[in-house]
């Protein structure tokens, strides 16, 4: 069939008002689930310090009655730091469409900015702390202040492919790469072993999709969760239950450095906020509105031997 003569239809019309959507759609992750799980508290000075200590071992106690006592050294506690880190972003809108345009599901362009700005901070952070190693630097007027990562203080509960060296231990450098390995069950069983044995009671293991896969398929210890209202089985360990007494709640991270699976415990460890993100104007120097997002802070490693890593996997 044709049209009838003299017919307007859509495809004539310049005068059509655009249909264009109220929802902004956007799918990037926003996740950091480290420095969601990390404990707060102030860092008064760029070096932020902490300290640790530790109980003697256990040894023969038996004592003869009225002896005669002689004061032995005690152990002493030890201080460890690191440097508060500098995070920016900027928001900057043209007056024209801050105060003139009519927005697409936009209220306030400024404020959809820096609420971007302020998520993407804490993506730079999450990769900050458990990404690629980095060691501390204190910097100076020319280079920026960086806050060790989180391996480069872990070395009590460690297991690292053949090669690999530990780092000093107080953020001032990296491990050293060995060859690479599967991550296994075995892998896992040892290292929880070392906790054990250290007293250290990690509930998060961090680790990368790929090494989460590989948990989701070992034959021990692992819960697997069924929907009541499905009823269906989900085909992934969401806790790993160790021999040992070990609960681990797994959690994939997009940000850790890939060959690492970290074993967490929250409670040793912190963000050492100097100045608490936030934004603030920059000067007017033209016909725009600038905004500056801050975040100042560091990472507090309370007792490294809480913690575990197990490096130079396939991850």
């Amino acid at each position: 069939m044709a049209q009838p003569a003299g017919t307007v239809s859509s495809y004539d019309m310049s005068s059509n008002r655009e249909d264009l959507s109220d929802l902004i759609a956007m799918i990037s992750p926003t996740d950091t689930p480290f420095i969601s799980a990390c404990g707060k508290t102030k860092a008064t000075n760029t070096k932020h310090e902490w300290q640790k200590d530790a109980l003697e071992a256990a040894a023969a106690n038996a004592n003869i009655e009225g002896d005669d006592d002689t004061p032995v050294a005690d152990t002493q506690t030890t201080r460890v730091d690191n440097y508060t880190q500098i995070l920016k972003k900027h928001a900057v809108v043209t007056g024209t469409q801050q105060d003139g345009m009519n927005h697409a599901g936009i209220k306030n362009m400024m404020a959809r900015k820096i609420s971007k700005r302020m998520k993407e901070i804490k993506l730079d952070l999450e990769l900050a702390c458990i990404g690629p190693h980095n060691a501390k630097v204190a910097g100076n007027d020319t280079t920026a202040r960086e806050l060790g990562s989180l391996q480069t203080y872990i070395t009590t509960n460690s297991d690292r492919g053949v090669g690999a060296s530990e780092p000093t231990g107080d953020g001032s450098d990296v491990p050293g790469a060995g060859t690479n390995r599967d991550f296994t069950e075995t892998l896992l069983t040892t290292v929880l072993q070392s906790c054990y044995d250290e007293g250290a009671n990690p509930k998060l293991m961090m680790l990368s999709a790929t090494n989460k896969n590989l948990v989701d398929g070992f034959d021990a210890g692992g819960t697997h969760y069924v929907d009541k209202d499905d009823k269906e089985l989900i085909n992934a360990v969401d806790v790993y239950v160790g021999g040992l007494g070990h609960t681990l709640k797994a959690v994939p991270s997009r940000h850790i450095f890939s060959e690492d699976v970290l074993l967490i415990d929250p409670e040793y460890v912190k963000l050492a906020d100097m100045r608490p993100i936030h934004s603030y104007d920059l000067a007017k120097t033209g016909d725009s509105h600038r905004k500056s997002i801050v975040w100042e802070t560091t990472l507090e490693v309370c007792n490294e031997a809480a913690h575990a890593i197990i490096g130079d996997t396939n991850g």
